[in-house]
């Protein structure tokens, strides 16, 4: 029998996990780890009976008769108590029984049950790292150290102790307890009350022969203080009486409720958990499978299709759009318990059916189901569902959702088949109707039928058509940035004086902070950080962290870029195909990988040049640019309707010079190049919620120079201010803030109790409405400008995204009309309150281009 102290066990779990909290930032962390205890008693003892412990909140006997118990103890944390009701509710699931009194502490009910159950051979282990248990020790009572992992038997506990664990209450009594504030005799400590019941025993039999007690200072503290003594005995001693029904067969171990407690840990986000319990979880999305062959059945499908309106498909075998889909089959699920697997020879016939515009399409991944159906001859999709897509608007905060993740949070069923098993064409017809309810109640059903899916057909043509690579020039470039850094490394090794790794931090720190003596920055738990940040810093006082630096951002670009970009070519036609991902991001930015376009830096010298291996697919063709001009702070301007920032859009000023010359208080035309600069760091870092610290850094100024800086900024456009505060109030309130397109971002950290955290969540919160509204302001124009070019059958196309930044790959003959049609659909996509303006561009690489007026 295992008799578990959850008060104990749910206290330490909490303190010894950090920061696990679900999507709603709902705390998880004492679940977690108290569960996980229980798992490993259940798992590696199998106990035939157990109860599971808890203290009340009411006030105990021990309160009653010494109001100092315990009193130095800090209150229960908030995040602690919202989760106890969540452990029991876990606990009853498991089938388990849960005792508790008000009145007594849980160790009382343990030694309740202690003194109940007297079954023969019945081994009794307690579950608690609080050693006020091991008085109840004995042949037959063991307890089990969590911290330790191994259960305690009586002569283990006397090697801890030194002592029989019957005499536990009356060292106890002797010496005290600091930790339940309990006084014992004051003046005798561990080691005197040890050796008193050693040489006596029991408190009664000290208190017996107090004349014969040595030393006089012992004797005497013992005589004036027998009270204490008595009382603090009577305070450490187990309550055996506790008033409840206790029988051996009342705490047997009951069957687990796996469907409750799979849709406790979905709730909870605790997937390990779910999945585990969603192992020994029959299907419920069991149904039958069937190939699809004769073309009278398969006309009866399509019959039942165009009957019901909507139906589920998803294109299985070959993963690779690119490459040859033969094998490639559909599976479809529509209203009856079959799933229906159709090979390529019927693929076609289902033409009709993918283009009616009036029957609802369900899937999963719609780009590369859209490739696939294209390859497969289906080249007119259209009204698709993408349940993944639904699911990122609804938990952005998730990135790469799968079926398993949706399955569990929609429809509390477990999900393990993978996309390519027919089976789970049903989890995504059954996914449809939760995911449009929720997104209708939470507004975001618009965002992903007129943003969302729309946009994925344009990715699609996008990442099929591929950017021309310059290889020869990367080629190039490769051998002089090999050339070059020989050349650093030949002359930091004269410069430190010997040769080291220059790739080693542990060699580095020997050369920087030993060798040459710079100060050490900041300590770690394997000697003295060379990163990034303490180099910048040292670089003031030394070239060789300058170089270094140098050294490391030249190696990153060749192996990240330089390097990596030619391997990246399609043989077939010398392109790059990058994958665009509308689901990386939590404020609705497009990312990309293979590679990551948007990561291509442009501050340095040679990261700008990697734009020049960026070329048009031919010698006639040009690479067009366009790019929103400071839209974030134009957003910024709509959303705060502050007055002064709308004046400046208006009148169509250099937002940097102007802002320069309102926080020094000077006329533009004194505004200096450092001013500009200055304004320029305070501008942007507004919008990322920059801090007075933050901004020191950035400017490399004092505190107070950043602060005042800012208090300037503030004083000049004061509703600005005032919308920052709104929107972290807003957060605080709903646990969220949205772009002007009602696209969500959950923060939950915004109430957390750590100051950092906190902060950072409140940054999120200021920019999030302003770097949401820009991505789903450019995704607006993407869809426009492409229905557009479509509308006037144009051969060029667009092929790079990046933040504000649209890139076309254009004919000759369509230039300027292009260059017309882009400029309009980007500036009119979204209406602000302030005039949207962007920057085109021309040339044949991504870098060598002149502005087109």
């Amino acid at each position: 029998m295992f008799l578990i102290d959850a008060h104990a066990l749910c206290y330490r779990a909490y303190y010894a996990i950090k920061g696990l909290t679900n999507s709603r930032g709902q705390e998880t962390n004492a679940v977690y780890g108290f569960i996980n205890i229980l798992k490993k008693i259940l798992r590696e003892y199998d106990p035939k009976y157990i109860a599971i412990c808890f203290d009340t909140p009411a006030k105990t006997h021990r309160e009653e008769k010494y109001e100092q118990y315990k009193i130095q103890r800090p209150h229960m944390p908030d995040g602690l108590i919202a989760q106890i009701p969540l452990i029991k509710k876990v606990v009853r699931a498991y089938g388990l029984t849960i005792l508790e009194c008000d009145g007594y502490e849980a160790d009382d009910v343990i030694a309740t049950i202690v003194g109940k159950i007297k079954a023969p051979d019945l081994d009794i282990v307690i579950a608690s790292d609080d050693k006020d248990v091991y008085q109840l020790v004995d042949k037959r009572v063991k307890v089990f150290n969590s911290k330790q992992n191994r259960i305690l038997e009586k002569y283990d506990v006397i090697k801890i102790l030194g002592f029989d664990p019957q005499y536990m209450t009356d060292y106890i009594a002797l010496a005290g307890d600091a930790t339940d504030n309990i006084p014992g005799i004051k003046g005798i400590g561990q080691v005197s009350a040890r050796k008193l019941i050693d040489q006596f025993g029991d408190l009664s039999s000290v208190l017996k022969n107090i004349d014969n007690i040595k030393p006089e200072r012992l004797k005497n503290l013992i005589q004036q203080q027998k009270q204490d003594a008595a009382l603090s005995k009577e305070l450490a001693i187990l309550d055996q009486k506790v008033p409840l029904q206790i029988t051996l067969k009342g705490l047997s171990m009951g069957e687990p409720n796996n469907k409750e407690l799979f849709a406790l840990f979905s709730e909870l986000e605790l997937r390990k958990f779910a999945q585990e319990i969603a192992e020994n979880m029959p299907q419920d999305a069991q149904v039958e499978a069937q190939d699809l062959k004769d073309k009278k059945d398969l006309e009866k499908l399509i019959r039942l299709i165009k009957k019901e309106k909507t139906f589920s498909f998803v294109c299985l075998g070959d993963p690779d759009p690119y490459q040859s889909l033969n094998g490639c089959t559909i599976s479809i699920f529509c209203k009856k318990d079959c799933v229906y697997t159709l090979g390529q020879d019927l693929i076609k016939e289902l033409n009709d059916v993918f283009s009616d515009t009036t029957i609802t399409k369900i899937t999963c991944d719609i780009k590369s189901d859209l490739k696939k159906l294209k390859n497969l001859g289906i080249d007119d999709a259209n009204n698709i569902f993408d349940v993944t897509l639904a699911g990122h608007l609804l938990q952005p905060e998730r990135n790469l959702l799968e079926i398993n993740d949706l399955c569990w949070k929609y429809l509390k069923r477990s999900s393990l088949n993978q996309k390519n098993d027919p089976i789970n064409t049903k989890n995504i017809f059954d996914l449809y109707q939760p995911l449009h309810k929720e997104l209708k109640k939470n507004d975001l059903l618009k965002l992903l039928l007129d943003i969302e899916i729309p946009l994925a057909f344009i990715l699609v043509v996008m990442e099929e058509r591929g950017v021309a690579l310059d290889t020869k020039f990367l080629k190039n470039l490769s051998k002089e940035c090999h050339n070059h850094m020989e050349d650093m490394a030949k002359h930091l090794y004269e410069i430190a004086g010997q040769e080291f790794n220059l790739n080693s931090p542990k060699q580095l720190s020997e050369i920087l902070f030993v060798k040459l003596g710079l100060p050490v920055i900041k300590k770690t738990k394997t000697g003295f950080s060379t990163n990034e940040a303490v180099l910048k810093q040292l670089s003031s006082q030394h070239e060789l962290p300058a170089l270094i630096l140098e050294y490391r951002q030249m190696a990153k670009l060749l192996s990240t870029y330089i390097d990596a970009l030619p391997l990246l070519v399609d043989a077939a036609d010398g392109k790059i195909h990058a994958t665009f991902d509308q689901s990386g991001t939590e404020t609705g930015r497009l990312s990309s990988r293979d590679p990551n376009l948007q990561n291509i830096p442009i501050r340095t010298d040679l990261g700008r040049r990697i734009r020049r291996a960026f070329i048009a697919e031919n010698k006639e063709n040009f690479i067009l640019s366009a790019d929103y001009s400071q839209i974030e702070l134009r957003i910024l301007a709509h959303l705060s309707k502050d007055e002064t920032l709308h004046n400046a859009f208006e009148k169509d000023q250099d937002i940097h010079q102007y802002t320069a010359a309102l926080i020094f208080d000077v006329n533009q035309k004194n505004v200096t190049k450092d001013m500009r600069n200055v304004a320029k760091r305070v501008n942007f870092g507004i919008i990322y919620g920059m801090s007075p610290f933050g901004l020191a850094k950035d400017l490399e100024i004092t505190y107070e120079q950043a602060d005042e800086f800012i208090t300037r900024y503030f004083r000049r456009y004061n509703k600005v201010k005032d919308f920052m505060d709104q929107q972290i109030a807003l957060c605080e309130k709903n646990g969220y803030v949205t772009t002007l397109l009602n696209r969500r971002r959950y923060i939950p950290d915004i109430k957390s109790p750590n100051v950092g955290i906190r902060q950072f969540a409140q940054r999120q919160a200021i920019n999030t409405p302003v770097q949401g509204t820009a991505a789903d302001l450019i995704k607006l124009a993407m869809i426009d400008i492409h229905r557009a070019m479509a509308i006037k059958n144009m051969k060029s196309g667009m092929i790079i995204t990046v933040h504000d930044e649209l890139v076309f790959d254009v004919r000759p003959g369509e230039l300027d009309d292009l260059c017309r049609l882009v400029k309009e659909k980007m500036e009119k996509a979204l209406t602000l309150s302030v005039p949207v303006k962007v920057a085109l561009k021309r040339g044949k690489n991504w870098l060598d281009m002149e502005k087109i007026v």
